[in-house]
Parts: C-alpha cells; sequence; structure tokens
C-alpha cells in the first residue's frame, strides 16, 4: 500500500511513500551494525568517477548475511526492519544455538516464522535450498553464481526470478530483466519474492528527498559548455550537432551494448535480457 498526503505545497502534491506497517522496530540490532564512510562517488585519487553522488543522511550499515547461511539449522525471523542501504526490508532472524544475522526479508515473511537453511528442505517462503531440490516453476530470489558462493542477483525490492527448466547440470532461470541463464545446479537459492513490492510506483515528488537519498542533481549534456560535453556549446535550443548521442566521454550513448564480448559467463546467457 501507498501512502500519499495532503497536497499543501508543489512539492507535496504528486509524493508519496513506501507503507511501512510491516516494520516491527525502529533500531537495529547493534551488534550487526557497522559505520561505512560515504566517499561520494570519488576513486582512490579523489576524483569522481561516479557522476550524482554525494551529501545525504547518516547511515548505519547493516552486515546482511548473502551466504547460505547455517546448513542443517532453523531460525526463527525476530524482526522485520528498514534499511537505509537497500530498497528491500531485511529481516532479523535467530538460529537455534543463539546466532543472530540479517537477511533480506521475503514477501509476506511474518515475525516468528521459521526458516530452514538446508541442501533440501519444504517449498516455504523464506527456506533456502541448492537449485537441484527446488521444483520447476518456482519463484526465487537471493541466487548464487557460483556453488558456495554468497548471492548476488535478485536482491531488489519486489523483484523475483523464476526456474524454467532443468538438465543434468544446469537449471535455466529467467532473470528479472527477462534474460534466460543457466545455473550451476549446486547454487543455492531463497524461496519466494523479496519483499516491498510496491517500492517501484513510489514517486519522489521533490528535489530534496534525493538529496536526502545522496543523490545530486543529473544536467543535461545539451545545456553545458563544449569543454564539459560532447552535446554542449550552441546558440538556443539548437540539436546536439551530432550524428548520434555520445557520453560525456565521447562513447556511443543510447541502445548500445556495453557487456564485454569476451566475458567467459556469457556462454551461459541463453536469452539476452530485455533492452
Amino acid at each position: 500500500m501507498i501512502r500519499t498526503v495532503k497536497p499543501t505545497t508543489s512539492g507535496q502534491r504528486s509524493i508519496s511513500y513506501e507503507d511501512r506497517s510491516v516494520i516491527t522496530v525502529k533500531k537495529p540490532y547493534k551488534k550487526l551494525t557497522t559505520h561505512k564512510k560515504k566517499i561520494s562517488g570519488r576513486d582512490d585519487r579523489g576524483r569522481i568517477s561516479v557522476r550524482h553522488r554525494g551529501g545525504g543522511a547518516k547511515r548505519q550499515y547493516r552486515i546482511i548475511d548473502f551466504s547460505s547461511g547455517t546448513l542443517g539449522m532453523t531460525a526463527t525471523v525476530e524482526t522485520i526492519e528498514y534499511d537505509p542501504s537497500r530498497n528491500a526490508r531485511i529481516a532479523l532472524i535467530s538460529y537455534e544455538n543463539g546466532e543472530k544475522r540479517y537477511i533480506i526479508a521475503p514477501l509476506s515473511v511474518t515475525v516468528g516464522q521459521k526458516i530452514s537453511f538446508d541442501d533440501k528442505t519444504r517449498i516455504d517462503v523464506g527456506n533456502r535450498c541448492l537449485l537441484e531440490n527446488i521444483p520447476t516453476g518456482t519463484p526465487i530470489h537471493n541466487i548464487e553464481l557460483h556453488p558456495s558462493s554468497k548471492a548476488k542477483i535478485v536482491r531488489s525490492a519486489g523483484v523475483q526470478a523464476l526456474i524454467l527448466s532443468k538438465d543434468k547440470e544446469y537449471a535455466h532461470i529467467k532473470l528479472p530483466s527477462g534474460e534466460v541463464r543457466k545455473f550451476n545446479l549446486a547454487c543455492r537459492a531463497s524461496i519466494g519474492q523479496v519483499s516491498n513490492v510496491e517500492h517501484k510506483a513510489i514517486t519522489i515528488g521533490k528535489a530534496g528527498r534525493m538529496r536526502h537519498i545522496g543523490k545530486r542533481p543529473t544536467v543535461r549534456g545539451k545545456v553545458m559548455s563544449t569543454r564539459s560535453h560532447p552535446h554542449g556549446g550552441g546558440e538556443a535550443s539548437n540539436s546536439i550537432g551530432l550524428k548520434y548521442p555520445k557520453t560525456p566521454w565521447g562513447k556511443h550513448a543510447l541502445g548500445v551494448r556495453t557487456r564485454d564480448k569476451h566475458k567467459p559467463s556469457s556462454s551461459l546467457i541463453v536469452k539476452r535480457r530485455q533492452s
């Protein structure tokens, strides 16, 4: 459910907020938090390597467990929490031995629910097991790219992947981008869809809210000077004066494939993602 407010100002007129009624506590578990210094898009030389970053509210980084958890054990969901570093909700779980960890919270997970981590387990929301033991057609998230590694993909708010088919060695999985990719059957994944589905429907509404997030303004190349961008210069509202649009560094922009042609994992891609 998306929350809106009265249009008392221009900024408030179209603004909308996520429903945080599922969040059970306001403060994080202190032992699983750390300080993360902001670098504002700068590299080790102090130069801007990623534009439009800087500022924003202070954050305590929550240490998320992206590994396979403690195998052979069952954990209980203690809290559902907000994480300022990601758009999905996180859940604090407690194992039978008292150990606590943060995980990405699946959709519809509740406090007190039991979550299992094993090679083979029941196909219930939140449980984590081998792809080999997950039936085709099951929605999954938090997937490993290589066996016994940490989960790398399908972790954002509201996303899910779908197991289409299996062969002797690989599972064919359709990712949120539309790409169909082969994954080793020894890789692990969590059952269900990631929480906070309504995130994609949120309207930011005003510039100040973007600054709180830590994003700075994006300026069109056309309104820059010629020394700052290939599209810059010219009088009034004239064209960019080029056959095709370019990036600030002179490369082709818009619709150009950027994936490395010689990347070894290209052999695992069955169907390219939708542009």
